[in-house]
């Protein structure tokens, strides 16, 4: 089974890439913050690969920025009822390191941020994660003055209300929060919610 790719990045879609590698073109499944870290088209890229194999859909590979992030994607896969989209929409709003702390907290609601995660699924993630090493390094627990303070509702970030608009738009969700978020380092923690939309709606020809 493959395990890693070193290649020149071909194509980038919603869902994939297409890692040259002499020559031969692997198509890899990624999340959404493993796509936003690729290098500019041509350029050289290391993805750490997991490779799946059904009788129904072949070979599929599973890329990944970092060993940890592959690592939590198994782990989490291993949770009855948390197949591939799953275990890649956590990771898409929680790194390893945010996801083992989520689960040392028994943070059930960080978990449910991922798309296609409902609560009991979110509790099953935070319960059978428990005591696993999801990441290398120690795991950060939030200080009880912050606990406390965290304790109130967060006001929404004008990113994830400019992605929901655009979605209500009709904008596929991976496509919204990529626009917004590449407005969002344009225009700086300033931006408020009209500008990243429309920012957003530009850069979609909109």
């Amino acid at each position: 089974m493959i395990g890693r790719l070193r290649g020149a990045v071909a194509e980038v879609g919603e869902e994939e890439a297409l890692i040259d590698v002499m020559g031969v073109g692997y198509v890899v499944r990624c999340g959404h913050r493993t796509l936003q870290r690729l290098p500019a088209l041509g350029e050289e890229t290391l993805l750490h690969i997991e490779s799946q194999w059904s009788e129904s859909a072949g070979l599929r590979l599973y890329g990944f920025a970092t060993r940890e992030d592959r690592k939590a994607f198994v782990l989490l896969q291993a949770i009855q009822g948390v197949g591939p989209k799953a275990a890649m929409a956590v990771l898409d709003v929680l790194s390893p390191a945010e996801l083992a702390s989520a689960v040392a907290r028994e943070d059930k609601a960080a978990v449910g941020r991922a798309n296609g995660v409902g609560p009991k699924l979110a509790l099953r993630i935070v319960t059978e994660l428990k005591d696993k090493p999801i990441t290398d390094g120690p795991v950060l627990m939030t200080a009880p003055a912050a606990s406390a303070a965290s304790s109130a509702p967060a006001k929404p970030a004008p990113t994830g209300d400019a992605v929901a608009a655009l979605m209500g738009l009709g904008v596929a969700e991976v496509n919204a929060r990529r626009v917004v978020e590449a407005a969002a380092d344009r225009l700086g923690e300033a931006a408020t919610v009209q500008a990243l939309i429309k920012a957003g709606l530009q850069e979609l020809g909109r």
